[in-house]
């Protein structure tokens, strides 16, 4: 539970750079998915969240590792997912992530990755809401390849929980 709180705040200030940074509110629980909100600029912005089951390899200091998926109701952003690492990775890779078998292609910029393709985020969170697990591959700025498993149980109610987010 810690971590899952440790990387909430990390997301806070991620997300608010240069803007006055809030500790996130922890709205819910939902197996193994938490649920937050935050306002920044005068906008609300809720999140999901969890931490991997799995990190590879065992031998290396990963940092917080996380992935989010955001809804910005005023900025019109729905459902955005966001792979969080807890190094810089290495520039011009690519993260892949794959749901039971799917895979997409994440871009890259210092510690985080986004959708390669926007309007695969929709496919996506369907994919999410039906499968079992997802994994995400990344590569580190000094050239280590890392793999994550993160459970998908719970991942459906957090979705529907901040659907409504204002």
């Amino acid at each position: 539970m810690k971590t899952i709180l440790a990387a909430a705040a990390a997301v806070l200030i991620a997300s608010v750079a240069g803007a006055a940074a809030q500790t996130p509110t922890r709205l819910n629980q939902f197996d193994k998915w938490g649920t937050y909100s935050y306002t920044a600029s005068g906008a609300k912005v809720c999140y999901i969240l969890s931490t991997p089951v799995t990190m590879e390899p065992a031998s290396v200091d990963h940092g917080d590792i996380f992935f989010l998926i955001s809804q910005k109701p005023g900025q019109n952003v729905t459902y955005e997912p966001q792979a969080v690492m807890g190094y810089p990775m290495k520039d011009g890779s690519k993260v892949t992530v794959d749901v039971d078998g799917k895979k997409y292609s994440l871009f890259t910029r210092g510690e985080s990755a986004w959708m390669e393709n926007a309007a695969e985020e929709p496919q996506f969170i369907k994919a999410l809401q039906s499968g079992k697990s997802l994994k995400v591959d990344a590569q580190s700025k000094r050239g280590t390849a890392t793999h994550y498993t993160y459970s998908l149980s719970g991942v459906s109610a957090a979705l529907k929980s901040i659907k409504t987010c204002k």
